[in-house]
């Protein structure tokens, strides 16, 4: 119950009027209903001529100290008189009338009460939802190198849909149920003690039920959401992966390891809602039980002319009846809410998850690039895993090109990593205009970057879209510039609706050579001062990498790039090559002086030169 609650505290406050809508009309509806039910006495008193009427020959003046009695003689009062005027006949006609339109009363509020729950149920998913996505958008890239992408989907389809069927279903069961509870337990207490206290004897045993099958269920719910993102992994990796799969004839093997998790992933889904069927015969039959030792007890007082009368007695049978709905539905929100719980655990761990990527509380602004970039004693490793860079010193000047070569894995990708804070250093501290990156503001450091990289990572939008990306006050003519700088005008003109043309999943439309250019036309059109090109032309043919080279020349022009190459033939002419060897610079110069030194760089260019 304390973890429920805690979920309502962090979600519901801001649909707060809402609730307070639905208490009102909740408690509206439960007065009515005892009014309603209350016409079962005078009717039952005209049907069964039991004479408990007639005693009544006067109006009895307000008494809280005999407050039943009082109640009970002046309602006798009204029927004799309704019977002495109109007959027995029509006195009944009336009193099912005034039985129908409080009913339709009550209906009504009870109508209102479940509606003003709906914004506050759909709100708060959305509210999660949203709070789900702009955690993923605020997260390290260190943190998605830990996680599954499947299992961050299953949280935010399948954990978030439960959390909406199971928590927030139960909340017009947790506001509506406790004030039926509240107002039914009172009136039966009202109408006789002895019976009530006799009742509650049961409710603690019915408890203790539905919350020991609860703690059950919560557990087996926390393995199959487990299970259920296995499942969602297994479908992400096989879209991603399809072409090797069909190159490799792995179907089958990619079948039977899917069949596996999915299969397992039922075995537990069918025991949990087993277990969650078993509420309702459950809770049937213990409600069924306590009618019937209520209606012994209750029967041996009307015999013995105790306290209650018959149609009184049967007046509290039907309150009593109508409590035991509302302790159902408590029993089903004991089932349904643990799995919500399991649910909305997994979900916290993507919103509680620590971003290791933090602004100070009062960073420094700037909005150009005046000097150099500077690396300073830099040492990076990830996690607690082998150093990755070692003592790293290395100056940038504005407007220079440097490239940075060397084996896969040395380093270079993690090393222009750290100047837009994608990842913080452990020793050491990379500056720009010799302030540490850390002392800046996240959006101003990385408005001054523009990235093109290996895999040209595109969107399922138009041309026009993913070239203005990032860039909201971008016009048509700034937009088809950059794309004819990118050599990317002459193909998206020809395309089916120009600059309006979806390029599908991922740019799955494009080949590799277009895809790269409309990512150097997105760089093009922010027009950062600093640039780092991550081998954004290894993976093409040689006709696109001459198209792309020739983008990426005039995108260098006036700018500070930072290029990483295994083809060097593209970073011939740049300014500086830094070679790095296993987390370490080992050479740097120009291309022919590197060529001179005969070193690591020089046995590079033979390999590629053979």
């Amino acid at each position: 119950m304390k973890e429920f609650l805690n979920v309502l505290r962090r979600f519901v406050p801001p649909y707060k009027k809402y609730l307070v809508l639905s208490v009102i009309f909740n408690i509206l509806s439960a007065v009515l209903n005892i009014f309603s039910f209350a016409a079962l006495i005078p009717i039952l008193q005209i049907l069964f001529q039991t004479g408990d009427a007639e005693a009544a020959t006067s109006l009895m003046a307000w008494d809280w100290g005999n407050l039943q009695t009082v109640l009970m003689n002046n309602l006798n009062y009204l029927v004799n008189g309704l019977i002495a005027s109109y007959g027995q006949l029509t006195a009944l006609l009336l009193i099912g009338v005034f039985l129908a339109v409080t009913t339709a009363l009550r209906t009504g509020a009870h109508f209102l009460a479940s509606a003003f729950i709906i914004p506050v149920r759909t709100g708060v998913v959305r509210d999660i939802r949203n709070q789900l996505y702009q955690k993923i958008n605020s997260l390290s890239l260190g943190f998605f190198s830990e996680e599954r992408k499947g299992d961050i989907i299953a949280r935010m389809s399948g954990d978030v849909q439960e959390v909406e069927s199971s928590i927030m279903a139960s909340l017009d069961m947790m506001f509506k149920n406790p004030i039926l509870i509240i107002v039914y337990f009172a009136t039966l207490s009202f109408i006789s003690w002895e019976l009530t206290i006799f009742t509650i004897v049961f409710v603690p045993i019915f408890g203790w039920f539905m919350g020991f099958v609860g703690r059950k269920l919560k557990q087996r719910s926390l393995k199959a959401q487990g299970l259920w993102s296995d499942t969602m992994s297994q479908v992400e990796e096989t879209l991603s992966g399809l072409r090797i799969i069909k190159a490799f004839c792995a179907e089958e093997k990619m079948n039977n390891r899917f069949d596996r998790v999915n299969t397992a992933y039922r075995n537990d889904i069918m025991k949990v809602n087993i277990r969650q069927t078993m509420a309702h015969p459950m809770s049937e039959f213990l409600g069924t039980v306590m009618i019937i030792v209520v209606m012994w007890f209750g029967g041996s007082l009307v015999l013995s002319g105790h306290s209650i009368t018959g149609p009184t007695f049967i007046y509290y049978l039907v309150i009593l009846y109508s409590i035991i709905q509302p302790l159902k539905d408590f029993s089903k929100a004991g089932y349904n809410i643990p799995k919500g719980l399991a649910s909305m655990e997994r979900i916290d761990k993507i919103l509680m998850a620590e971003n290791n990527i933090r602004e100070v509380a009062q960073p420094q602004h700037i909005s150009s690039f005046e000097h150099q970039i500077e690396f300073r004693n830099v040492s990076f490793r990830y996690g607690d895993g082998p150093w990755v860079l070692k003592n790293i010193n290395l100056i940038i000047p504005k407007g220079k090109t440097i490239a940075l070569v060397g084996q896969s894995g040395g380093g270079k990708s993690t090393l222009v990593d750290l100047i837009p804070r994608y990842y913080d250093v452990q020793e050491g501290e990379v500056l720009i205009d010799g302030i540490n990156v850390k002392e800046l503001g996240i959006h101003d450091l990385r408005q001054l970057i523009g990235n093109v990289n290996q895999e040209a990572i595109l969107f399922n939008d138009s041309f026009r879209n993913n070239i203005s990306f990032g860039v909201d006050d971008a016009t048509d003519e700034q937009i088809a510039e950059a794309a004819k700088i990118a050599n990317a005008y002459d193909f998206i003109t020809e395309s089916e609706q120009g600059f309006d043309t979806n390029i599908g999943d991922r740019g799955g439309r494009l080949s590799g050579g277009q895809r790269q250019r409309v990512s150097i036309a997105r760089a093009i059109l922010k027009n950062p001062p600093i640039l780092i090109l991550d081998e954004a032309t290894s993976a093409l043919d040689t006709e696109s990498e001459r198209l792309v080279q020739q983008a990426l020349e005039r995108l260098m022009k006036t700018r500070t790039t930072v290029a990483i190459a295994h083809r060097l033939s593209t970073i011939k002419t740049a300014d500086e090559i830094y070679v790095i060897h296993e987390g370490q610079i080992v050479e740097s110069g120009t291309h022919e002086e590197l060529l001179q030194k005969e070193g690591y760089y020089k046995k590079l260019n033979d390999m590629q030169s053979l």
